[in-house]
C-alpha cells in the first residue's frame, strides 16, 4: 500500500471516553488511515456499521450491553464484514477473539508500534481483497494465517501471524514456539504441527525441530553428514543427517 494515499476507513469502539480518544488519536496518526469514526458502545457501533462500510473495527472487549466479542459475532451476518482488531486491558478474551477470526488482539495501554502492526495486517487483508470468513469450521481454522499462542511465562495469550514463526522445538508434552514477537509454550507435539503446517512452508529438520523454511537464509554442512540451518534472526537449527538431502531439495525448489 502507498503511504502517500491513505485508504483505510476505521471504526474505533470503546465505552470509556479517554480510552476511545487515545485510540482514535493513534489511529489518525497512521499514514494508512483515511478516516476514523468513533462509537461509545456496541449498539452505537452496530448502528454505524449498518449505515456505512468500514475496513476495520478496533473494538474494546468488555463493554456494558453489547460487548466486543458479541458484536464481532454479529458481524458474521454481514456480506462484507470489516477486519476486527480487539483492544483490551484484559488478556482472558484473546482465545475467544481468535475464534471469531480477529486480526489482532492489542493490550491497553496500546503502543503506537502495536497499532501500526495491526493496521499493516488489516491493509494486507484488504490488499488481497479478502475479509474474515463468517463462522469458519475447525478444519478451516487449522489453516489460518493468524493463530493464538500462550506466552512462555504463562502470562496471557497472544495472537500472531504464522509467517512470523521461525521454528518450533519439542519440549516433552509441550512445544516451544519461537517467533519475531516472542516465545510461547503450547501443549502438543511436533508431529501434529508438522501435519497441519507443512503446507505453509514448515519442515521437520530434526526429531526436535520444525522450521519455517521461508525464514531460512543459509544451510551450513557439518562433519558427519549433518548440517545447521541459519534463520533470518540468526538462530542456528540442527539438521539431522537423514534430513539433509530432502531439505536441500526443498530449499532449491
Amino acid at each position: 500500500m502507498n503511504h502517500d494515499e491513505p485508504s483505510l476507513s476505521v471504526l474505533a469502539v470503546d465505552d470509556e471516553r479517554p480510552a476511545l480518544e487515545d485510540l482514535a488519536r493513534l489511529l489518525r496518526g497512521s499514514p494508512w488511515i483515511a478516516d476514523v469514526a468513533c462509537a461509545h458502545s456496541g449498539h452505537d457501533a452496530l448502528r454505524q456499521l449498518a449505515e456505512r462500510q468500514f475496513d476495520a473495527l478496533f473494538l474494546d472487549v468488555r463493554m456494558p450491553g453489547l460487548g466486543g466479542l458479541e458484536l464481532a459475532g454479529v458481524l458474521d451476518r454481514f456480506a462484507s464484514p470489516p477486519a476486527v482488531v480487539f483492544v483490551s486491558a484484559y488478556e482472558d478474551g484473546a482465545v475467544r477473539a481468535f475464534e471469531v477470526h480477529a486480526v489482532d488482539y492489542l493490550m491497553k495501554p496500546v503502543s503506537k508500534r502495536r497499532i501500526e502492526d495491526a493496521i499493516e495486517r488489516v491493509s494486507e487483508i484488504r490488499g488481497r481483497g479478502a475479509s474474515p470468513s463468517p463462522s469458519p469450521s475447525p478444519e478451516a481454522r487449522s489453516g489460518e494465517e493468524i493463530i493464538a499462542l500462550e506466552r512462555a511465562n504463562g502470562h496471557g495469550t497472544r495472537i500472531v501471524s504464522r509467517a512470523s514463526i521461525l521454528y518450533v522445538q519439542a519440549r516433552g508434552d509441550y512445544v516451544r514456539i519461537v517467533s519475531d514477537e516472542g516465545r510461547y509454550m503450547q501443549r502438543g507435539t511436533l508431529a501434529d504441527l508438522e501435519r497441519r503446517w507443512s503446507a505453509h512452508g514448515f519442515h521437520r529438520v530434526h526429531r526436535a525441530y520444525l522450521v519455517n523454511l521461508r525464514r531460512a537464509v543459509e544451510m551450513r554442512p557439518d562433519l558427519g553428514g549433518t548440517a545447521a540451518l541459519l534463520l533470518s534472526d540468526g538462530s542456528e537449527i540442527p539438521v539431522a543427517r537423514r534430513q539433509v538431502g530432502e531439505l536441500l531439495h526443498r530449499l532449491r525448489m
